[in-house]
This record gives C-alpha cells, sequence and structure tokens, in this order.
C-alpha cells in the first residue's frame, strides 16, 4: 500500500509569523514570542544588572499583557515597582510577573509534584510559570519515595492529572515511581537539594534521565520555569 499525499499550503498573510525583534532595549527582545510560542519572551535575573532588566522588562510590557522574571529577588521586585501596577513578586517561587487579566477557561490539569519541602521553591516556580500560561494547575508537596504511603494516598489526584512534573533532589527517584502510577507524560525536575554526593543536582538528573519507566523527560537542574513552560505546551 502506498503512501497518501498530503496536501500542503503555505502560511498566508493572516498567520505571518512574526520575526521582530525590538532593538531600543539593552537586548533584542523577541516581541513575536507570544505569537510564535505562546508565551512572551522571559527574562532570565542573574547575570543581568537592575537597570538592564527594568529596561527589558519596559520594552516587553510595551507589546505583551504578561511579564515574567525567574530566579528574581526582593531588590528587582522594588527597582521594578514603578512600570506596572499588577506587578508581582513571589517570594517562594523566586518569581516577579504580570499576570494578563483575561478571563479565559484554564485548560486541562497540570499536578506539581514535590518530593521534599526544600524542593518547595522550584516547584511553586513551574506551578506559576503553568498557572500564567492559563493552566488549572494543582499542588501535591511533600509526598517523597521515604514515605511513599503518602503518595499512595493521593492517587486519586494523580491519575487525574493532564501533565505531571515531579520535582525532586537526592537521589530523584519520584519521577520513576509516579510515571509507573500514570498513562500521561511526566515531567522530571532534578532539584540541587540533597547532601554532598548528589553533586549539587546531578544525582537526581542522572536517576531521572535514566528511568526504565517511559513517558519521563527530563529538565535542567532548578528548572522549575522550563518544566511550567513544557507541560503548558503539551496541555494546550
Amino acid at each position: 500500500m502506498g503512501l497518501k499525499k498530503v496536501k500542503t499550503t503555505l502560511p498566508t498573510k493572516t498567520h505571518k509569523i512574526n520575526m521582530r525583534n525590538k532593538k531600543s532595549c539593552s537586548a533584542r527582545i523577541d516581541i513575536g514570542r507570544e505569537q510564535r510560542r505562546g508565551f512572551p519572551e522571559v527574562i532570565y535575573c542573574p547575570g543581568k544588572k537592575i537597570e538592564q532588566i527594568k529596561r527589558i522588562a519596559q520594552c516587553i510590557l510595551e507589546h505583551n499583557d504578561t511579564l515574567l522574571l525567574t530566579k528574581a529577588n526582593n531588590e528587582i521586585f522594588k527597582a521594578l515597582k514603578s512600570i506596572s501596577k499588577g506587578l508581582v513578586y513571589n517570594k517562594e517561587a523566586n518569581l516577579i510577573y504580570v499576570a494578563n487579566n483575561k478571563k479565559v477557561e484554564k485548560k486541562g490539569l497540570i499536578l506539581i509534584i514535590s518530593a521534599g519541602t526544600s524542593d518547595i521553591p522550584i516547584a511553586e516556580e513551574a506551578a506559576v510559570t503553568a498557572e500564567l500560561m492559563n493552566n488549572r494547575v494543582e499542588r501535591l508537596y511533600d509526598v517523597g519515595v521515604a514515605g511513599i504511603h503518602r503518595l499512595l494516598d493521593e492517587s486519586d489526584i494523580v491519575k487525574k492529572a493532564d501533565v505531571l512534573i515531579v520535582v525532586a533532589g537526592m537521589e530523584g527517584a519520584l519521577a520513576s515511581v509516579v510515571s509507573g502510577m500514570v498513562d500521561k507524560p511526566v515531567i522530571g525536575v532534578p532539584t540541587s537539594v540533597g547532601y554532598g554526593a548528589s553533586f549539587q543536582g546531578i544525582a537526581p538528573l542522572l536517576t531521572m534521565l535514566n528511568s526504565c519507566s517511559p513517558g519521563v523527560s527530563v529538565v535542567n537542574i532548578d528548572n522549575g520555569f522550563g518544566a511550567g513552560y513544557l507541560a503548558g505546551l503539551i496541555n494546550k
């Protein structure tokens, strides 16, 4: 049996992808990011001067209703307060953001699971990111493998989720355990939580990458934002 021919059409002008950059800031702002990817460009704060962060944030808000800064702190928040009345600082997640206030129906269910209390900051980074992308998000924290009964007691909500983000340090085994319980995609987030031989997150990263349970994808160490973003794309 031969392959079916698929008719393809080029995008019309009404679907033209915006590839423009904003050059008037201290960086080239990708103002078409939301159109192409579903979410505006995000500011990673470490390594940038506060003046640079402020100019970039102002440029993003000129073209978008949503703003997100990751790995932020209170000093940055104080410097940026004047740029928007809607600016919020989430200390636990180390995020600064302006949320889009348009009323939209939240999509699907993304469940954020953390192994321990020390993993919660990264879990919250993932959760808030997913919420800003208009996803319905629930949290299930402190259910690591050292007390596996805590996770099993919550199996109903675990099985209801459309996408699961599992945040764990130490040896990082929780992602594999959760994946073995569900038929939905699991995103593993290794954290830098742990004693010496965890090598600041290398140990859980390798555990998650070597998971024998299929369907586990893994983001970088402490990259809660990346996990929340990926979950939002999957949950579209």
